[in-house]
């Protein structure tokens, strides 16, 4: 009987690139003083995010590169371009984006995604949004989401100020120290107090440029009592060189507030994604993760949540599929400092091909943290004999009243069940695609698939002959 091979997800949808060479700008490669102070002029930087720049490129500069997750010595700094742009100007109408932009995100069906499921969508390609809009029945709410410069350079730059990494200060790793020396793009989002915003809101990122990096910075602050669903994409085309991703998202989250934020990150296979995620929640507040992780050749990305406030809540749903020369190191981190706080870490990861999944967790309970509960389920499971996963939990407990469990289960595709599924009429291709998709379906039913396209090609998975 001949063996069944289960492929990568499906790349060709994303894999179409741009000349980059027609209407792009582009700085020189490297980090330099110089270059970061042309970033800010080209931002128009109030003089505080100048200076934090300069600053940030300091740190940089002195810090060791991270230990804890797999090499990447592959990333030769001095060869990445820090900023490339389009020279046109963002547009708030689809049809004043320029061609070969517009053509890029109609292929990812971002523009049919905002006409039939979205509240607002931003769109950033290279360094830049290219455009945004918001639905004017969310905008008479008093909701804002704008670009993140516009945020820093407009009447919300007070704001920008208060909360511009402090859950995330240059200080934590040298690639968070990197993204504030050389931010750039990203989104803005404000939900006043009390106000339910029904359907979701989107960015979705597109690098282009070969041998470039992207630093996007994402900040939303849900206010006391509303609810939000922000939905994030990411996408690139595959080169033969280098490429980094290396954005920042932070999310607060006040009293009796909830926030869904979901992110499909589908880098190409010579992407270095080193992208920094943190919540804070307070009283009452809901803080839900859904993470896919299907792209890049290696990865750091652990979203983290500070449960500050009493009877505050996280739930983490997350999966990861490493194939042929990815090394993915994804998890989650739980902090709980409040009274009676919960959290949840669901995830599964799938490799194949000799694709390494290792999945890192920390759950730290403060000695304030009277009555925490925290749970973590993790499932991995190896599509052949030369794949690797990895569990790599941690558990800081400091009161004696936690309730804390932790199940980790790694394994193969049973021939059991294969052949009790065949001796019910299934073919042995069948069998296999049904027992795969058994296992990624309590993370991929929690993926937002109605509001966009392309997260159908990131899940499903195809079954091939050999």
């Amino acid at each position: 009987m001949a063996k069944q091979k289960i492929q990568d997800v499906d790349r060709s949808l994303y894999d179409f690139r741009d000349d980059e060479s027609r209407g792009f700008y582009r700085m020189e490669e490297g980090l330099t003083e110089e270059i970061v102070l042309q970033i800010s002029r080209e931002k128009k930087d109030p003089d505080w995010m100048r200076d934090f720049r300069l600053k940030c490129l300091d740190l940089y500069n002195r810090m060791e590169v991270p230990d804890w997750g797999p090499s990447i010595d592959g990333l030769d700094m001095d060869r990445i371009t820090n900023y490339v742009r389009s020279r046109s100007e963002m547009k708030g109408d689809w049809n004043e984006v320029p061609d070969e932009i517009k053509n890029t995100f109609e292929k990812l069906g971002i523009p049919q995604a905002e006409r039939e499921s979205l509240a607002g969508v931003g769109a950033q390609y290279d360094s830049e949004l290219v455009y945004h809009n918001l639905q004017k029945e969310v905008a008479d709410q008093g909701v804002i989401y704008i670009g993140f410069e516009e945020a820093v350079t407009g009447r919300y730059s007070d704001m920008v100020k208060e909360y511009f990494m402090k859950l995330v200060p240059p200080t934590d790793h040298k690639f968070a120290a990197l993204h504030g020396a050389v931010w750039s793009g990203g989104s803005f989002v404000y939900v006043p107090k009390g106000v339910h915003v029904a359907i979701p809101l989107q960015s979705y990122f597109r690098l282009n440029a070969r041998g470039a990096g992207q630093f996007e910075h994402t900040l939303i602050i849900v206010d006391e009592g509303a609810d939000v669903h922000f939905i994030e994409g990411c996408s690139a085309p595959k080169y033969n060189v280098a490429n980094l991703h290396a954005g920042c998202v932070e999310l607060y989250v006040k009293r009796n507030a909830r926030l869904r934020y979901s992110t499909i990150e589908n880098w190409s296979k010579n992407m270095y994604n080193l992208n920094t995620k943190r919540a804070l929640v307070e009283e009452g507040g809901t803080m839900e993760w859904v993470s896919g992780s299907f792209g890049s050749h290696v990865s750091y990305l652990y979203p983290t949540t500070i449960l500050k406030g009493d009877h505050s809540h996280c739930e983490f749903t997350g999966i990861t599929f490493a194939g042929k020369g990815q090394n993915l190191d994804t998890g989650a981190k739980m902090i709980h400092i409040g009274r009676d706080t919960s959290s949840y870490i669901n995830t599964k990861s799938i490799s194949k091909d000799g694709g390494i999944s290792t999945y890192r967790s920390s759950v730290e309970i403060r000695s304030t943290a009277r009555r925490a509960k925290a749970s973590v389920d993790c499932a991995s499971l190896m599509l052949d004999d030369i794949s690797r996963s990895d569990t790599i939990p941690a558990m800081d407990v400091r009161t004696p009243d936690a309730d804390v469990g932790h199940e980790a289960k790694i394994g193969r595709i049973s021939d059991e069940a294969v052949f009790y599924l065949m001796s019910r009429g299934i073919t042995e291709a069948d069998a296999r695609a049904m027992i795969v998709s058994g296992f990624a379906d309590p993370v991929s039913k929690e993926l937002p698939l109605e509001y966009a396209a392309e997260m159908n090609n990131l899940i499903k998975l195809e079954m091939e002959g050999m």
